[in-house]
């Protein structure tokens, strides 16, 4: 599957997409009544050239249907439910049988291989286990393997590095920002070197990263750090993830069908183009979903990779489309401020932004951390790091911050996903 040719995996693309549309109508009312409003039937998709037919599905239908409106089986068939980590409103529930399990499973083991994952490898699964799809997915992805599940779940930091040592982790899954923490935690930890470890590989997802963070984390923990991606309303981690060449996100075509679509006018993006990344589960059973609007903005390269697999790449996230502030006029994404932190050595990549808005005038205000060793609660001796950083930023994202030093770790870190952001202008509207 992961190298298959051009044609064949169409072929096989079309025909999995062809039974997963008459699945949607025969057992969905919303996709059926979406569908006859749209005049379209299920044999009117002959293939994946038919998919601009279809609907589009977002995130607040998932939450209107809330929790089973969108289950094409009873639930006798359903074996486990997953919920996303929303921390408002309803969360979207994602619903699985056996074989989903199993096609998950599969789908996050191939990620774990191509990392170079094999039997005997003792897999320190770092994500929270519950209703989020990290912790679980990453442990049936070992399991799947073959390799040796160590199930520590999220927190307890220094528990988890000194099982880290004890037990001879060489694989480590969790966010980003948890294992950027737990890097900081043992090298503050007595007794204990990242020379004492036997880590080898990491997979980190669930919130975006920079090539900066990348580097950061296999600086600090000798490893090599892997992008693992997924989303709840496809099944969890493993809808894709990097090869050893780290030269894009391979995803499983086969169970996953990749669109890249303009998210202003909803039109497809010419190949290469950058948009909104659309997905169309395949091979789902429980909750199939027809053309999901991630928000996530990147592109398609369908150049064969250098390792030998033919499975089409998504390049870096540059950004989600509802993660994107505008301020005074300009379009910010995260990302852009931990890219331009990370450039700068004498800065941790710890941030965190506040905007408001005073006098009818957006306010841009960015906390950022100095490392220990450069750090002074002299205002002036701060000056000569806030200067070139605050240059860097103006450059890149067009905005003037107002930067504030804070003490080396006061920024609050996360076991979870990272919250970066505070807009304060939500509440005046």
């Amino acid at each position: 599957m992961e190298c298959m040719d051009r044609e064949s995996m169409t072929k096989l693309q079309s025909e999995r997409l062809v039974a997963t549309v008459k699945r949607c109508y025969e057992n969905v009312p919303f996709y059926r009544k979406k569908m006859d409003k749209m005049g379209i039937k299920p044999e009117d998709i002959k293939g994946v050239q038919d998919i601009h037919k279809l609907p589009f599905t977002t995130k607040h239908d998932l939450r209107d249907e809330y929790p089973f409106g969108l289950n094409a089986v009873p639930m006798t068939e359903i074996a486990r439910i997953h919920a996303s980590s929303g921390t408002t409103g309803k969360p979207v529930v994602g619903t699985y049988t056996k074989g989903d399990l199993a096609r998950w499973a599969e789908g996050a083991a191939r990620v774990f291989a191509a990392g170079g994952v094999t039997k005997g490898d003792v897999v320190q699964v770092s994500y929270g286990y519950g209703l989020f799809t990290g912790g679980l997915g990453a442990h049936d992805a070992a399991g799947h393997l073959g390799a040796v599940q160590l199930p520590t779940s999220a927190g307890n930091s220094s528990k988890q590095i000194m099982l880290m040592k004890d037990l001879g982790s060489s694989v480590l899954c969790c966010t980003p920002s948890y294992a950027l923490h737990l890097a900081e935690v043992l090298e503050n930890t007595d007794g204990v070197s990242i020379d004492d470890m036997k880590l080898r590989v990491g997979f980190f997802g669930a919130e975006p990263w920079t090539e900066g963070m990348r580097k950061e984390l296999e600086d600090k923990l000798h490893i090599k750090a892997m992008d693992i991606y997924g989303l709840t309303e496809m099944s969890g981690p493993g809808v894709g993830g990097e090869c050893e060449y780290q030269d894009g996100t391979h995803l499983w075509e086969d169970m996953y069908y990749p669109e890249i679509i303009n998210p202003d006018t909803l039109e497809p993006c010419e190949p290469g183009e950058f948009g909104e990344l659309v997905f169309t589960s395949l091979t789902k059973e429980a909750m199939p979903i027809l053309r999901y609007r991630t928000r996530d903005l990147t592109r398609l390269i369908y150049e064969p990779c250098k390792c030998g697999r033919t499975a089409v790449r998504m390049d870096r996230i540059l950004g989600r489309s509802d993660d994107m502030m505008i301020i005074r006029g300009v379009n910010v994404f995260p990302s852009q401020i931990e890219t331009c932190l990370t450039e700068f050595p004498a800065f941790t990549p710890q941030y965190f932004i506040t905007v408001d808005r005073k006098n009818n005038e957006d306010t841009f205000d960015l906390d950022v951390e100095l490392r220990t060793e450069y750090f002074s609660p002299n205002p002036s001796k701060q000056m000569p790091f806030i200067k070139p950083l605050y240059d860097r930023i103006v450059s890149m994202v067009g905005i003037k911050p107002n930067i504030h030093i804070k003490e080396p770790g006061s920024i609050q870190r996360s076991i979870g996903k990272a919250k970066h952001v505070n807009d304060k202008r939500v509440f005046k509207n």
